[in-house]
């Protein structure tokens, strides 16, 4: 059965400057920089209003199943909003039996190298996606990854954990790895 008119709408968050719609297309401007994503493949429309500081996500003659992505366009464009004010920070750690893994990050802190895993000769390196910068922690066998896209963030923290991923052993044994220990802001609430 189809619903005549299904609607979501929400408030911006505070700090965020600007949000401009255009052809489902989302583009929201924060004191730390600006992100675009395209709902072209979602069938809704999606409307702004500036004074009020409100975006609404419409569908008229949708299933229940269609409908369900109004809460997910929202998310996004909810988590956009915080990336551009907070930003998001994961932290990884370093865990190992015997061999010590060593972590070489580029200058421009892009690129992460991981070396003596498992004992292994070979060099592991990744290159984090767009907006995502990767620096070491003070505490010891921790790296920070820090964007303000929090997918380009997951996508590069778990190129990271299956790069490291233990192959031809029993995994209960060898928990060797790189995990995702802490997920949170950039920029935290008082």
């Amino acid at each position: 059965m189809r619903k005549i008119f299904s609607t979501m709408s929400f408030k911006w968050l505070p700090g965020v400057e600007e949000v401009t719609i255009k052809a489902r297309t989302v583009t929201v401007v924060g004191p730390r920089g600006t992100l675009t994503r395209s709902f072209k493949s979602v069938s809704a429309d999606i409307y702004g209003d500036v004074a009020a500081k409100k975006i609404s996500v419409d569908m008229w003659f949708g299933t229940s199943k269609q409908t369900a992505v109004l809460r997910t366009v929202c998310t996004h464009i909810k988590n956009m909003m915080i990336g551009v004010t907070k930003g998001f920070q994961y932290k990884m750690k370093f865990v190992y039996a015997h061999f010590p893994v060593n972590v070489n990050i580029s200058d421009a802190k892009d690129v992460i190298e991981i070396r003596n895993f498992l004992g292994e000769k070979v060099i592991r390196r990744i290159a984090m996606l767009e907006g995502v910068t990767v620096d070491r922690s003070e505490i010891k066998d921790e790296i920070i990854l820090e964007s303000n896209n929090v997918e380009n963030l997951g996508i590069s923290a778990s190129q990271i954990q299956q790069s490291t991923k233990v192959k031809n052993k029993d995994i209960r044994k060898f928990l060797d790895g790189i995990y995702v220990s802490e997920k949170g802001l950039v920029v935290q609430d008082d």
